[in-house]
């Protein structure tokens, strides 16, 4: 081994889960030290907290104030929590006698690193994320692991989780995976062109590339994307209770029977039908006081554009090593929350009988779908696949900058956690309850992470802080600048 970093002594009272020890030279929080234990060799630690322990009264403070001069001495301590070491047969182990009072602690050696936490280089199935928080380690998350536990991605606004999301999504697509996604702010269609190159990428290994290849964007008409594929449902295939509830009537019950008649006399002389000939037959044939209100209301489906004959085929829209994104940019929220029931459900029951290949749904502005108060079309469908999607192949990713306003039984079903900067007290709270591992001083991190840094939980050992790799493909979901 080469020659290790002195950078504390341990001293006070001394357990068997964590320690005090003053710092000598350069020592941040959140590094990691390893110190020798006669019985379990070395033992791998986590800097949790350090402060600065002065002899600077108050009375002093004051002397200071009025010019005279003061001697201050001072001296950092660190609070280490012990992660631990691996035994002959490879489980990670905690001491069961604790350290000694005047022992070293030494700054960690990345292959020590590696080995306690039990980081892989698996690139052959590994999404590359970015490097430990502090070291040149490369961090692969298992990708597998990733489809079959579920994925949550936890921000506040600014702190860069579309980015992270795309660089997930690049290597979801350089591995061969099918992935459909819901973005409801039009930030990853820009993933078709390369970004700019900065030396960031040479840091990190990896170059800027589009992916125009391998990504078709569908959209609604009134989302007024470009070079996208329309997105349409077949009309004939909804019941009257399903196209009221996308309209604006308080209390739809008096109006099911003459929309009901309509739609049964289109049925039995077409078959399929357009908005517009369910309107024409409802003023035609249909004899009620409800007819002026139902047309009115139909004519603002009709505008919306996501009804027709016939709907988009969802072998168009899931095709095996492709990423679909279905861009709502524009489109109201009550239309986007029925694409994704209608999209979801979809995909869960086909997935059930193997009529589509495995794939990773993701879902942006999750809290919008699955909302842990009040009620959202999609969030029947997104619990179920949140609970049953893993046994038939069908992976979900959630996307949110509100936690605490995710439901519940969506976000605890996901076992892996990517958290940014979060900083709202009841969302911490919720990650403080669903995250295993993670500590007070990790948790007060989270509150203070730099842009481009995030904690990755579950599907390694332990919570980890990572620095994000740069984006090869272009970000779409830039502030926009007002001066």
């Amino acid at each position: 081994m080469a020659e290790l970093e002195k950078v504390g002594v341990i001293y006070g009272d001394v357990s068997t889960l964590e320690f005090k020890c003053n710092v000598i030279g350069h020592l941040e929080m959140g590094e990691y030290v390893q110190m020798y234990h006669p019985k379990n060799g070395w033992i791998l630690g986590r800097v949790d907290s350090i402060e600065r322990l002065t002899n600077l009264s108050l009375e002093k403070a004051n002397e200071l104030v009025n010019g005279k001069d003061v001697e201050i001495k001072e001296r950092l301590s660190a609070t280490i929590t012990i992660i631990g070491y691996r035994d002959s047969g490879g489980i990670l182990q905690y001491p069961r006698t604790p350290l000694r009072a005047g022992d070293f602690v030494y700054r960690a050696q990345d292959s020590l690193i590696s080995e306690v936490i039990g980081i892989e280089d698996i690139k052959e199935r590994g999404a590359y994320v970015g490097k430990l928080y502090g070291h040149d380690i490369p961090i692969y998350l298992d990708i597998n692991k990733m489809v079959q536990k579920h994925v949550s991605i936890l921000a506040k606004t600014g702190a860069g989780k579309s980015y992270l999301t795309g660089v997930i999504l690049e290597e979801l697509i350089k591995h061969g995976v099918t992935v459909v996604v819901i973005d409801p702010h039009g930030e990853y269609s820009s993933m078709r062109k390369p970004a700019r190159k900065t030396k960031a990428h040479s840091e990190f290994g990896v170059n800027p590339r589009g992916y125009s290849d391998k990504i078709i964007v569908f959209a609604p008409q009134c989302a007024g994307v470009k070079n996208a594929k329309p997105l349409r449902f077949t009309l004939s295939n909804l019941s009257p209770l399903e196209l009221l509830s996308l309209t604006n009537i308080s209390s739809p019950k008096s109006y099911v029977q003459p929309l009901r008649k309509a739609m049964d006399s289109l049925k039995i002389s077409r078959g399929d039908y357009s908005m517009k000939e369910l309107i024409t037959t409802l003023v035609r044939d249909v004899e009620s006081d409800a007819v002026a209100t139902l047309k009115t209301e139909l004519k603002y489906l009709e505008n919306i554009g996501i009804f027709d004959r016939q709907g988009t085929k969802i072998s168009d829209i899931v095709r095996k090593g492709m990423m679909s994104i279905i861009n709502l940019r524009g489109v109201p929220p009550d239309i986007q929350e029925f694409v994704v029931h209608k999209l979801a459900y979809a995909l869960f029951e086909l997935r059930k009988r193997e009529r589509i290949p495995p794939l990773m749904l993701v879902i942006e502005e999750a809290h919008n779908f699955a909302p842990q108060q009040g009620k959202a079309l999609s969030s029947k469908i997104l619990r179920t696949i949140a609970s049953e999607g893993r046994k038939f192949g069908l992976g979900l990713m959630i996307i949110s900058q509100r936690p605490a306003k995710v439901d519940k039984n969506v976000l605890s079903q996901c076992n892996t956690q990517i958290i940014l900067k979060v900083t709202n007290p009841n969302d911490l709270k919720v990650i403080g309850n669903s995250v295993e591992g993670i500590t007070k001083g990790m948790l007060e991190e989270i509150k203070r992470l730099p842009v481009g840094v995030a904690v990755i939980s579950g599907i390694l050992t332990m919570p980890l802080m990572v620095r994000i790799r740069p984006r090869e493909s272009m970000h779409g979901g830039e502030s926009v600048k007002v001066v």
